[in-house]
């Protein structure tokens, strides 16, 4: 045999050479469930090893994180029922204890890259992530909140803007509010291609931001987030939040679209986020816990397909072990 593929997995430094693909905790972002109060640390039971934190907490985790080598992190809010309304008014309000968070972490950390969340299911007391009238979720009316939110979190120093909501032309609309506010250097990572998974359980365990059950109320988001069935379409889902200024092109959920993770990569000169999300990950946890797999060896391969497929930047909920493993030279 001329050819013998196995002559460049011989040892370990060979395959060095050889590796295509190289995963550091510069890819990856932690998220943050952010709660209002102080010394709040709340595990979350359907994610293992992911907490609740109010600010003061989250300054510790942050400051654990950098010392592991991880510098990127999204937010999301858990937002008490008393602060709720049908049109998220509390997400742009001084008061709100997301933003005086959001301004505490980047006063103390300025190195950090911070993401939001911008959409009104938080906020929302019908747990949508668009403004409900009519049992109808209203496009073009939610684009003028969201834009309040978002200049509302480009002021509290937030470096990139998440728009969850999957509404049209909503990066156009957070992209001109910025900038006539001033913020032309604030980015979106836009959730490009958001599909209406079932993979989301524990996150809405996390926020409590499920839609609420009501007779007058859609029950699910399927007419706003993304067919699981459709490949083709996220691309021109890409094509649109391109032209409207969007500075990243995100994939979420990860592990069960890698092909459109790929077909995003082959298409777009952006970078190419994914969401990992928390029911992709509580499998693996559950598997782990079970015995069926090993941590060890399944949660950097997961990853590490991920950044295979496309992924530039990576949200998941293992950043933080990932980025251990890393410093201790284990992955």
């Amino acid at each position: 045999m001329l050819r013998r593929p196995r002559r460049n997995r011989r040892n370990a430094a060979i395959r060095g050479m050889a590796e295509e693909v190289q995963l550091s905790p510069r890819h990856l972002i932690q998220p943050i469930f952010l709660v209002e109060g102080e010394g709040q640390r709340e595990e979350i039971p359907s994610l293992p090893g992911s907490f609740r934190l109010s600010a003061d907490e989250a300054l510790k985790e942050v400051e654990n994180c950098l010392e592991l080598g991880l510098f990127n992190f999204i937010m999301f809010p858990k937002i008490p029922e008393s602060h709720k309304d049908k049109r998220g008014n509390y997400s742009f309000a001084d008061e709100n204890f997301y933003l005086q968070a959001a301004r505490q972490l980047k006063e103390r950390f300025s190195e950090i890259c911070l993401i939001s969340d911008v959409a009104l299911d938080p906020y929302s007391v019908d747990g949508h992530d668009g403004v409900v009238y009519d049992g109808k979720i209203l496009n073009d009316e939610t684009l003028h909140v969201l834009q309040k939110m978002g200049v509302a979190q480009a002021q509290a120093g937030f470096d990139l803007l998440g728009p969850s909501d999957m509404m049209d032309g909503r990066v156009e609309a957070l992209r001109i509010a910025l900038d006539e506010n001033g913020y032309t250097d604030t980015g979106i990572m836009s959730y490009t291609a958001k599909y209406a998974s079932a993979f989301y359980g524990p996150f809405r365990d996390a926020l409590d931001s499920a839609p609420v059950e009501d007779d007058d109320i859609p029950k699910d988001k399927k007419t706003y987030q993304m067919n699981p069935a459709n490949r083709r379409e996220a691309i021109l889902e890409g094509e649109l939040d391109t032209v409207e200024g969007a500075d990243f092109l995100m994939v979420k959920p990860a592990l069960h679209y890698l092909d459109v993770i790929l077909s995003m990569k082959q298409h777009f000169e952006l970078p190419i986020a994914a969401y990992h999300v928390s029911g992709e990950c509580a499998m693996l946890m559950a598997a782990c816990q079970n015995g069926w797999l090993d941590y060890e060896t399944a949660m950097p391969e997961t990853l590490l397909s991920l950044h295979r497929a496309g992924a530039d930047a990576i949200i998941t909920y293992f950043a933080k072990d990932f980025a251990r493993r890393y410093a201790e030279g284990k992955v």
